[in-house]
């Protein structure tokens, strides 16, 4: 009878775990840039909390280090609040081109206020704080959003 009841509690506790776990999802991510004259944009793609605070450094265009200081709110943000410094690092993008990448989100932050948000500089040229965000709330999120700045548009595509 003891055996029994522990089985029953081992397969209970299995079954309430597999619950637990949120369902993450693959989105893609296409950013397309204005033909702007310059060097290449550092832009980071960052997840934002519903009180509007950085939470996550989803993906980093641009990588050398001594330039993350010309993505002023985000090198701010990581810096006093200590936060994960966990994206993905790839090259620069230059005016015109167009890159595709792969952001990994949580659908439990879906319909709850957060969102993600581009910002992007290019050296001896414009910041732009907000160039793009795109709240995470169905079905808004796979819409195409302008940019305001060096991104032409972004477009996210569950796959």
């Amino acid at each position: 009878m003891k055996l029994l009841i522990n089985k029953l509690i081992l397969i209970s506790f299995c079954l309430l775990s597999l619950f637990s776990f949120a369902q993450i999802n693959k989105y893609k991510c296409l950013m397309q840039m204005t033909n702007y004259q310059g060097e290449a944009a550092y832009v980071v793609v960052s997840l934002i909390n519903p009180k509007g605070n950085y939470e996550k450094t989803l993906h980093i265009f641009g990588s050398d280090k001594k330039w993350y200081n010309t993505l002023k709110n985000w090198d701010k943000a990581i810096k006093s609040e200590k936060n994960n410094f966990n994206g993905i690092t790839g090259a620069s993008v230059s005016g015109g081109k167009r890159t595709l990448i792969t952001l990994t989100l949580d659908d439990s932050l879906l319909n709850k206020g957060y969102k993600i948000r581009f910002e992007s500089a290019v050296e001896n040229k414009n910041y732009y704080s907000s160039e793009v965000e795109i709240p995470l709330n169905v079905p808004e999120m796979t819409e195409r959003i302008e940019g305001k700045g060096y991104i032409r548009f972004v477009k996210l595509s569950k796959f």
